[in-house]
């Protein structure tokens, strides 16, 4: 498999951002690689928070990941600001693909990128659980595949 070739912000439509903390660098004096999730898990789920979609307190529908994967590019560092970047590749009947490139400060080129899909299930049963129609259109801003226009 050919490795990816990182992408720009503009291949994004959704962006927040996130301060890089003391504790997020490792002994080689940078970002840790599984801080990367943290970010990607912040941006995704700030975003389905602020939409109204997901109550992660009483919510009856709650997502569980179940994959994830991330190409890195360049390393980030404390201090900075890091841009995470997503969007909606894919949308299953219970399942979410979000796609996520973190930009490093002032960098226009993804330091690094990744993916995660989120299994929508019932809060109560942990059962799939088919996505809300609220969930499809909103997901459809982030050019989701199988949302609905």
């Amino acid at each position: 498999m050919a490795r990816p070739v990182p992408h720009g912000r503009a291949d994004y439509p959704h962006a927040r951002e996130i301060t890089t903390r003391w504790m997020d660098n490792d002994a080689y004096g940078h970002v840790n690689n599984v801080v990367y999730y943290s970010y990607f898990d912040t941006v995704v789920n700030d975003w389905l928070i602020r939409q109204g979609l997901l109550d992660v307190e009483k919510g009856a529908v709650i997502g569980l990941v179940v994959e994830t994967g991330c190409h890195y590019f360049e390393s980030l560092t404390y201090p900075e600001t890091v841009t995470a970047a997503m969007r909606v590749a894919h949308v299953g009947n219970s399942s979410v693909r979000y796609e996520i490139a973190l930009f490093g400060e002032g960098r226009a080129m993804a330091a690094a990128q990744g993916h995660f899909v989120h299994v929508y299930v019932d809060r109560a049963t942990r059962r799939p659980t088919t996505l809300p129609e609220a969930w499809r259109r909103a997901l459809a801003t982030l050019g989701a595949e199988g949302a609905a226009p």
